[in-house]
């Protein structure tokens, strides 16, 4: 994913927060996660860099690699299908429904992680380049995300109250 990054306003890094509290909120949606050594290739990555992968039921990332990138590629695997996570190696897929269902569900999952919390992730959201239709996350989450929100529930991914239920999407 290309990104615009603001230098003066740095995005969350998986160094900034300790890492129990990652591999406790993977454990969560059935994942583990596995630090690649510095400056080497993250295996699984689709976009290269220092991008989260995924390979299976791992998640791959560096000390340098963005939170929202590990929330992001976790929300992947917790939304596609069963046959989809089955040999799961680096393309998530998804159609543009899900990759929504995946952006808001990131969002929410911030609130889950200490020294983290939705505010700041839409903030590294928008500084990392993703794009919405209202120009910022938090406007789009706030007033044009019907469409994730009922993905997320209509497959029993978050509750009435739009908190996760820590299930992954069966079909």
């Amino acid at each position: 994913m290309a990104h615009a990054q603001s230098d003066s306003l740095p995005v969350l890094r998986l160094d900034a927060v300790r890492r129990d509290h990652v591999e406790g909120l993977l454990a969560r949606l059935g994942l583990s996660l596995q630090v690649v050594p510095d400056q080497e290739d993250i295996p699984g990555s689709y976009w290269g860099d220092e991008e989260a992968g995924l390979v299976e039921d791992r998640l791959l990332a560096r000390r340098d690699t963005p939170l929202h990138s590990v929330l992001h590629e976790s929300c992947h695997y917790v939304c596609m299908d069963t046959a989809r996570r089955r040999g799961l190696d680096t393309d998530a897929g998804g159609d543009y429904e899900e990759e929504n269902a995946v952006c808001y569900l990131q969002i929410v999952l911030a609130d889950y992680l200490p020294g983290l919390d939705r505010t700041r992730m839409m903030r590294d959201m928008d500084a990392w380049g993703y794009s919405f239709r209202l120009g910022s996350a938090r406007d789009w989450f706030e007033s044009d995300a019907e469409d994730a929100r009922d993905f997320l529930a209509s497959h029993g991914l978050i509750d009435g109250e739009g908190q996760p239920t820590w299930k992954l999407r069966t079909s």
